[in-house]
């Protein structure tokens, strides 16, 4: 699952490559961790919204602990009680520059990117709503991983082409589940030195 993503063009820029209008008072980082603000379209609009959906868990005594963000959801959960209402009425765009996987063995785990070839920017299909937690709140949906980072993870982000953004936004749920497949073309693959641990939050989740 994807826990990590560079967004590496400002919010002006991007709503101009996605056409639609944008909230100049986004703030979001150029890497995008669980539990912080990234950038979204949504109902016509480049806006930042948290990361994560809050999943609010109980504790043995049945007090309720700190809400964790769910970041990912799969493909094939879209249609369960968690994620249903937002699938069918509010799905979104997550522009993303490349997404990050950790590679090797525990406790030295690196930072291994992957993107599109020749592409600054590309489109994540998400989902989206309100929270009382933390506001506006999305995650990326995710499909099978690519055969080029089959030794490094078995899930990826799901990528929209062009033709297929307005389908995920604007079609029914079966148009939209139809979109979810694995991405049938070219990535990039950049292996790093870098650390896995220590750059950002380290709580999230996947439903």
């Amino acid at each position: 699952m994807c826990n990590l993503y560079r967004m590496t063009k400002g919010t002006q820029e991007v709503a101009q490559l996605f056409n639609v209008e944008g909230d100049l008072t986004a703030n979001y980082a150029a890497e995008v961790y669980p539990g912080t603000p990234g950038l979204v379209i949504a109902e016509g609009q480049a806006r930042a919204m948290h990361w994560g959906f809050p999943l609010v868990l109980t504790g043995k005594q049945g007090q309720k602990l700190k809400p964790k963000p769910v970041t990912n959801a799969r493909e094939d959960k879209l249609l369960t009680g968690f994620w249903r209402d937002s699938f069918a009425h509010r799905r979104c765009l997550v522009p993303v520059s490349q997404w990050a996987e950790a590679e090797g063995e525990k406790g030295r785990m690196t930072r291994t990117w992957y993107g599109l070839p020749g592409a600054d920017v590309f489109a994540v299909a998400g989902l989206w709503r309100a929270s009382a937690e933390w506001g506006e709140v999305y995650t990326l949906v995710m499909v099978d991983g690519h055969p080029e980072m089959a030794d490094v993870h078995d899930r990826m982000p799901l990528i929209l082409s062009h033709d297929a953004q307005r389908y995920w936004l604007e079609g029914s749920a079966d148009e939209a589940l139809a979109l979810c497949q694995t991405w049938g073309h070219a990535i990039t693959v950049e292996r790093t030195d870098a650390r896995w641990a220590g750059g950002g939050p380290a709580q999230q989740s996947l439903l």
